[in-house]
């Protein structure tokens, strides 16, 4: 049973919406961040980065203390206004490719440590540390957890009518996106929704592993203080087959060594490898991998998967072999790790990660540049595999999906 409650939000006053939302803070390039912050006095940007913030001597609790100030600034002029109640949020994105619609909702720490609510990443204590610093001396969270339920035929046909109705939000960003944002105010509604949900038994964190392990830590520590909001953070929950999940593809500085015919020769034994020449070749199935050296694609097919094993991870035999038999994890036990020494993928600075959705033409462009020496493309996972991991406890090695939709921070945001 998943436990959901509506919660007061903090929101744009609907004629600045669109001034005051924004991308996550790490997806903005350095010139993007310094012309936003330039010519929108608006952008929820002052908040998360007040000025004074490029200073390095600048200690993390000063930094979060300007955090806060700016927030009370934005609430004191009017950008900002409040919910009268309790209240659940409908909420669609539609990007050029595809639209994704959700609910906003406070989710359950009791169900998260009960492992009704779960995961499948591993965290950082550090991540997890300071964000629950964050949280702690800011008061807020402006950054949902983007949780899948099983897709839902009531849900769907309540979301169609929903829709009708006229949105308190329609607006464009400059991505070319469009965001609407509908209230679920009405006590029938409220009821209705939390029913559905005490009938679904488990859900699944597709993305914000750090955020619920932070707000986990956070509940640990100040429960004492009785503060019920802490008994919940916020979520954007969104039916499994509605998530699009790209793989990060992999680009390595150096060989560890070995010259291009031997590395070859290595990958062969394991490895069915096809010469791809100039085509942009990307994997099309579970067990296959791209790469780009020294100025050649080639196509890596794995030699050895278990052969019970479809794509479907749930069909895999035994809890050792969904692992196993996740691309990611073959990459890194078949090649990142025994041929190029790279143990951590985390923190070894050889190598970076490009997100699926990117081109691979750039990977084909950091290499030709000269930074990294080979890049490896890999296919995505899907819902069922990473589900499979979480019910059987198992943790994906890092940087192995990126998952959308991604919600715009200043959107809504949950007071603590």
């Amino acid at each position: 049973m998943s436990k959901i409650i509506p919660f007061k939000a903090i929101r744009p006053t609907p004629d600045k919406v669109g001034l005051v939302t924004c991308r996550n803070y790490d997806d903005y390039s350095s010139a993007e961040l310094a012309a936003w912050l330039s010519f929108n006095p608006y952008s929820f940007l002052h908040i998360i980065n007040p000025a004074y913030m490029h200073s390095q001597k600048i200690t993390l609790d000063k930094r979060f203390k300007g955090v806060t100030h700016k927030y009370q600034d934005f609430k004191d002029e009017g950008v900002f206004m409040e919910e009268d109640k309790p209240i659940f949020f409908l909420y669609e994105i539609q990007t050029k490719v595809q639209s994704f619609i959700g609910f906003v909702a406070g989710t359950s720490i009791e169900d998260y440590k009960n492992n009704v609510i779960k995961r499948h990443e591993d965290t950082l204590q550090y991540r997890v540390e300071y964000f629950k610093d964050y949280l702690h001396q800011t008061g807020f969270n402006t950054e949902p957890v983007l949780i899948t339920y099983p897709d839902n035929e009531t849900l769907n046909t309540w979301i169609s009518e929903k829709k009708k109705s006229q949105p308190i939000y329609n607006y464009s960003t400059t991505n070319k996106e469009n965001h609407q944002l509908w209230k679920i105010d009405t006590n029938e509604e409220i009821q209705w929704l939390q029913n559905q949900f005490e009938q679904i038994p488990e859900l699944y964190i597709a993305d914000g592993h750090h955020r619920s392990a932070s707000a986990e830590l956070l509940h640990d520590e100040d429960k004492h203080l009785g503060n019920q909001n802490l008994n919940y953070f916020m979520s954007f929950l969104i039916a499994e087959n509605n998530v699009k999940i790209y793989e990060y593809n992999r680009i390595i500085r150096d060989l560890n060594g070995f010259s291009k015919e031997d590395f070859l020769e290595k990958l062969a034994e394991n490895f069915i490898i096809k010469d791809k020449e100039q085509e942009l070749w990307k994997p099309q199935s579970k067990f296959e991998f791209g790469m780009y050296l020294d100025g050649n694609f080639y196509a890596l097919f794995y030699k050895q998967p278990n052969k019970s094993v479809t794509s479907s991870a749930v069909e895999m035999p035994n809890n050792k072999n969904i692992l196993e038999n996740l691309d990611a994890q073959i990459l890194y036990d078949k090649v990142l790790q025994p041929l190029l020494g790279i143990e951590d993928l985390r923190n070894d600075e050889r190598i970076e990660y490009i997100p699926g959705k990117q081109s691979i033409s750039i990977i084909k462009e950091l290499v030709d540049e000269g930074e990294f020496e080979v890049g490896f493309m890999l296919f995505p996972s899907d819902i069922i595999e990473i589900k499979a991991l979480a019910d059987n406890n198992l943790i994906m090695p890092p940087k192995s999906t990126y998952i959308e939709p991604k919600f715009r921070s200043g959107l809504i945001i949950y007071e603590l």
